[in-house]
């Protein structure tokens, strides 16, 4: 299964204003990034995702955007600090920006992954 490519389309568009949408193929699904910075996923069903965090919870949480869940094989639950969008963002550029600058916003606090250094031989 492949991502929504009309759905990155729309994105893009509607984020230019704010700068430029990026992504990163993975798993059916693709991460998205506005100038470099993560704010989305878009999932293989051709839903989005806003990224979260504990300062934005609470905004979601009021709005009932439920969180991103997964089941392990072995059945356990796991889940990622990201928020299903509201079904506005999908015909409203302006709720896209506004729900998506949350996104934006937790990236920005997230820490930095440093990666590891490779072993020289």
């Amino acid at each position: 299964m492949a991502f929504d490519q009309g759905l990155i389309e729309w994105v893009e568009e509607a984020m230019a204003p704010l700068g430029t949408v990026s992504l990163h193929k993975m798993m059916g699904g693709a991460t998205l990034y506005l100038d470099g910075t993560i704010f989305a996923i878009a999932a293989s069903e051709g839903r989005l995702w806003f990224k979260s965090d504990a300062e934005s919870d609470a905004i979601w949480d009021a709005a009932g955007c439920e969180r991103f869940g997964y089941t392990f094989p072995d059945g356990k639950i796991g889940s990622m600090n990201y928020r299903l969008a509201p079904e506005d963002v999908y015909d409203d550029p302006d709720a896209l920006r506004e729900w998506a600058s949350l996104g934006v916003a937790a990236g920005l606090r997230a820490p930095v992954k440093k990666r590891a250094a490779k072993k020289s031989r």
